[in-house]
């Protein structure tokens, strides 16, 4: 029985990706649209409520589309975007935060025109590669994932990361194979190397590489084969983290240097961090400092005179070291024992007095200071993809006194958290999205939220 086929126009992309047609009023979802399209469809899944297809032919091409920079792209899963000319993949995000915002937090709130970095290619400081294995010639196969798979695309030229990154991969697939290192079969759970993990600092060009191992222990051809990365340039340490757990997780819980050093620093501003491999920190550096001059820039605009400020989930002390010099004080808290290391090295290296560390569970210690009393002129959160838990928010909501910054990489877990403050009396005044993952269907946000009455 043949599938149904019909023509549509696109009129846009929503969050995740996917383009939206419609056809007498039905609303039909589908991969690889670009807004402007009039593309023939096939229907690949029917509902009551909406349906999705593919694309057999593009009838007539928008003004807005565009050869891919990459020719795996149609196959990789790493970023979809790229056949959307990128100013019209900044238009469309801004506009997935206005309909998401508006959809699920049911208000007027000011969204602000997208912010994009100066470049858009060769972006991504850090990368994280599955490492496979072909079962008859050996060769190591290590990429992203086919789109919808766990297949590995095997990557060779990659445009959104520096190229020095496809070298090192390049050389590490040949010397594994040297080494006796063997890749990693998900399915049988067998094989050793299961990801490569690379960050490299976009200020001085220094680069830790994290084997990530299907291994208790550090074997003699994993310790072979650190050592001739090693000796590629640039390359300042080798860390082997242990993951032996069936899981979709990347790195397990313990990391070991094998050789050289266990991070790398990244200077943002005047602000140097020290980036552990177990750390996490934002890709693009030049996106983040865009990122941390929004929120101080909305901090400012309140001119609320020596701030004292709340960094919730703080990570390295990102947000908070580039506050130093407009706050008071400020109190970073942080579960990540790796992290909380980072933030203290990250702290006396800039010699930030007025910031402090703690480690500990956030929910206790914001417990402890809801007993004692205690109020921040403001309160940063940075959460997962998920948002926030309720807990966090019933926290933020009662220890702030008027004013929380919420940077968010989620427009709906945004605007879901955003409609629980407004339970608890805040009100979203602006949204300020960033292209941190640039032809990808990501998107950051920093949100500015203010209690509806003043304490």
């Amino acid at each position: 029985m043949s599938k149904e086929k019909l023509t549509l126009k696109i009129e846009k992309i929503i969050y995740g990706g996917l383009s939206f047609g419609k056809s007498e009023n039905y609303p039909i979802f589908i991969e690889g649209g670009c807004p402007g399209d009039t593309v023939k469809i096939e229907i690949t899944k029917k509902n009551k409520s909406y349906g999705l297809g593919k694309i057999i032919e593009i009838e007539h091409a928008s003004s807005k589309r565009v050869k891919p920079i990459c020719p795996l792209h149609n196959i990789c899963g790493g970023c979809g975007l790229q056949h959307i000319e990128y100013e019209e993949q900044l238009r469309q995000k801004t506009n997935i935060v206005k309909e998401t915002i508006s959809k699920i937090y049911g208000q007027e709130v000011t969204i602000l025109p997208i912010k994009a970095p100066l470049k858009n290619i060769e972006y991504r400081y850090k990368i994280q590669y599955p490492i496979s294995q072909t079962k008859v010639s050996k060769r190591i196969i290590a990429g992203y994932y086919k789109q919808g798979t766990h297949d590995a695309v095997n990557i060779k030229y990659c445009p959104v990361q520096p190229q020095i990154i496809d070298k090192i991969i390049d050389y590490i697939r040949e010397k594994a194979v040297l080494s006796g290192v063997s890749g990693y079969d998900e399915k049988r759970h067998c094989g050793i190397l299961r990801h490569v993990v690379i960050r490299m600092s976009k200020s001085n060009g220094k680069i830790l590489v994290t084997l990530v191992i299907n291994d208790n222990k550090i074997s003699q051809s994993i310790r072979t084969l650190a050592q001739y990365i090693f000796k590629f340039e640039n390359i300042t340490g080798v860390v082997a983290n242990f993951n032996t757990q069936k899981t979709n997780v990347i790195t397990g819980k313990q990391t070991k240097t094998i050789v050289g050093t266990d991070y790398t620093e990244e200077k943002i501003g005047s602000i140097i961090y020290k980036i552990s491999s177990n750390s996490f920190f934002q890709v693009n550096p030049e996106s983040a400092e865009i990122l941390f001059n929004t929120a101080k820039d909305m901090i400012q605009e309140e001119k609320i005179k020596n701030p004292i400020i709340l960094d919730a989930y703080s990570g390295v002390s990102a947000f908070a070291l580039q506050l130093k010099d407009i706050a008071r004080e400020i109190v970073c808290v942080e579960e990540s024992k790796s992290s909380t290391e980072d933030a203290k090295y990250n702290i006396k290296i800039n010699k930030a007095e007025n910031i402090t560390i703690i480690n500990d569970d956030a929910a206790k210690i914001f417990s402890e200071f809801e007993k004692e009393g205690r109020l921040f002129d403001i309160i940063i959160l940075d959460p997962p993809r998920k948002g926030c838990s309720k807990d966090s928010l019933d926290f933020a909501a009662k220890l702030s006194k008027n004013i929380i910054i919420y940077v968010s990489c989620n427009p709906s877990s945004l605007a879901a958290d955003l409609k629980y403050l407004k339970e608890r009396g805040f009100q979203a005044e602006k949204i300020q999205p960033v292209d941190m993952f640039c032809h990808t269907p990501h998107i950051e946000s920093v949100a500015l939220i203010k209690r509806i009455q003043n304490r």
